[in-house]
């Protein structure tokens, strides 16, 4: 994940919202604006691990009609050159058909797969299907997740693992403290995959401090939010993130 120059920039974005154009247009911002991985999310009904902000894009992209098969073919339009992960809870996979999608998103150009509401071991046979399909399963791990539970999600996980930064949904402001230093380092003594680090982050200042110690920096609803209300807003985000993480030091 991590390039000599800095740390990974990792946005995230709702597809469908704030239109299905405007998703096309904003992947490719992304990418030009430095972008080293994108996420983007699949809109569902249920988004309990959501914030305010992505709730809100969720329900407006499934309102104007977005579904997993439109996300499918943003993401194959947009032909992007760098690495693409689909964010979704596990019930769109399902009712489209969990070996249907990997291949018909493999195809579309997406390169791993990040499920919100699959823990490890939580359902075995999925977790085998994804994990003999070419898409990286990333895992996400809480900062209150204890030893041996670290354990055996790091060794189930492809990819990268992301960390989420803090407890509740997605949106609040993150503080970044030791305690999530320590928890990065931790990840990285079981798992030689990068760290990832996200939920929160959504200013250059964060994203340099938490570049100090993790291999990527994920930035979700502060992008969304400006995709929604004001785009030129958001790459003028992208370009003080981008920024902030060339001056920060190499972890």
């Amino acid at each position: 994940m991590r390039a000599a120059r800095c740390t990974a920039l990792i946005p995230y974005v709702t597809a469908g919202y704030p239109s299905r154009t405007a998703t096309v247009d904003a992947l490719g911002m992304l990418e030009s604006e430095g972008a080293d991985f994108i996420e983007v999310g699949i809109p569902f009904s249920d988004p309990l691990a959501d914030g305010p902000v992505i709730q809100h894009s969720t329900h407006e992209a499934l309102r104007a009609g977005m579904t997993v098969a439109g996300t499918l073919e943003i993401v194959r339009e947009a032909k992007l050159g760098i690495p693409t992960i689909a964010f979704s809870y596990v019930n769109p996979i399902l009712a489209y058909g969990v070996e249907r999608f990997l291949d018909d998103a493999e195809a579309a150009g997406f390169s791993g797969i990040l499920l919100t509401d699959l823990p490890a071991g939580a359902d075995r046979e999925i977790e085998a299907t994804m994990q003999a399909s070419a898409l990286d399963l990333i895992r996400l791990v809480a900062v209150t997740t204890g030893p041996a539970r670290l354990k055996r999600i790091a060794t189930n996980a492809t990819g990268f693992l992301y960390l989420i930064a803090r407890l509740g949904v997605t949106g609040a402001p993150t503080e970044v403290t030791g305690a999530l230093e320590q928890m990065v380092a931790r990840l990285h003594e079981e798992s030689d995959l990068p760290v990832a680090v996200g939920f929160g982050i959504g200013t250059g200042e964060q994203a340099k401090r938490v570049a100090g110690f993790a291999d990527g920096v994920v930035v979700g609803s502060a992008l969304v939010e400006r995709l929604g209300n004001d785009p030129p807003a958001a790459r003028q985000l992208m370009r003080e993130l981008r920024e902030a993480l060339h001056s920060a030091p190499v972890a």
